[in-house]
């Protein structure tokens, strides 16, 4: 209760100094604004909301939260939202994309918490502008923490949450997963900025970006084609919001988990799968795990999604809007 009216005292300070929205790098009609956050361990701490005008007499609202190495640039999913009649924000967290601080190490967190305040705040305002129901969108990492802040924090308002391919758990060997990670998670609680993991494949960008096999544009700065080098801290963050997961959050609220129809192994060679599979994660965790989110999680497949399922080649992409605004229309109780 001490963490929320303090969240909401922020709220207050923030909606008075930074209550103008400005037009953001997407152009078109989309806005921003920065949210000045409590200074952590690094020094100055930022939120960025982004969002479209809001619709005529419209009150039920979509937030999307981005995944780990990304940002919101997904255009055309904000756009299908507005064409079906939902406000559309999304929220760029502390240390990722608009938010990123030149004094920061990108991406870095210690405790999966530290973003708590972020989605409460944008919460606060997105029902402050007028949203009397709202559905969480989340993506891979945004996956793993939206639905550890709504066992916590769940507003009232909050009417769903929707997972596109959340990071239940690590994609790695056995005994990886249950020798090195515990022994990595448990060191990254005493040395947090010991780093664990330098390299990183490319071909999941390249199956993305326009300028090798993909249809996107991005930053590359702010959603890289390498990954940046993970932190024991991080790996402690995530183990540590997994595990939770995994022993069952039975959040009471109604859940959307989506997820590819089958995973294929990473490496910088190029195969034809990587355009039709996740190569990020294992979809069997991802189902496996789903049911530990709570007794409404419903789980779907995307055949020949990617892992994120609304940058998938057209067939699995409209596939996924297709699901998505029909449980939309469910959460809502429209008809």
């Amino acid at each position: 209760m001490r963490q929320r009216l303090f969240t909401y005292c922020l709220l207050c300070i923030c909606t008075c100094l930074q209550a103008q929205y400005n037009p953001d790098i997407l152009g078109g009609n989309y806005l921003y604004r920065s949210l000045s956050m409590p200074a952590d361990y690094e020094g100055e701490v930022v939120c960025t909301l982004i969002k479209k005008p809001a619709l005529p007499h419209v009150k039920q609202a979509v937030l999307y939260i981005h995944g780990y190495n990304d940002y919101f640039f997904q255009k055309e999913l904000g756009d299908s939202i507005e064409t079906h009649g939902y406000n559309f924000y999304a929220l760029d967290l502390r240390k990722y994309g608009r938010s990123l601080r030149s004094h920061q190490d990108p991406f870095y967190c210690k405790n999966l918490r530290e973003y708590f305040a972020d989605i409460d705040t944008a919460l606060q305002i997105i029902h402050g502008e007028g949203n009397t129901e709202i559905v969480l969108m989340a993506h891979s990492t945004g996956g793993l923490i939206a639905p550890l802040y709504l066992k916590e924090y769940r507003p009232p308002f909050v009417s769903g949450l929707i997972l596109n391919s959340p990071f239940l758990d690590m994609n790695m060997s056995p005994w990886i997963e249950k020798i090195l990670i515990p022994l990595l998670s448990f060191v990254g609680k005493f040395f947090p900025a010991l780093t664990v993991q330098k390299n990183s494949y490319h071909s999941y960008a390249h199956s993305l970006l326009r300028d090798f096999r993909g249809e996107w544009s991005f930053n590359t700065h702010w959603k890289r084609i390498h990954a940046h080098p993970k932190k024991a801290g991080w790996i402690h963050a995530i183990h540590s919001g997994q595990q939770k997961i995994q022993k069952g959050l039975q959040l009471d609220l109604p859940l959307w988990v989506m997820s590819s129809d089958k995973s294929f192994p990473e490496s910088d060679i190029w195969e034809e799968e990587y355009a039709y599979s996740d190569i990020v994660l294992d979809v069997n965790d991802i189902r496996r795990y789903s049911s530990s989110l709570g007794p409404q999680a419903t789980y779907q497949v995307i055949p020949g999604g990617k892992h994120d399922l609304i940058l998938s080649q057209p067939a699995a992409r409209a596939y996924s809007y297709q699901v998505i605004f029909n449980w939309l229309s469910i959460a809502f109780q429209r008809d």
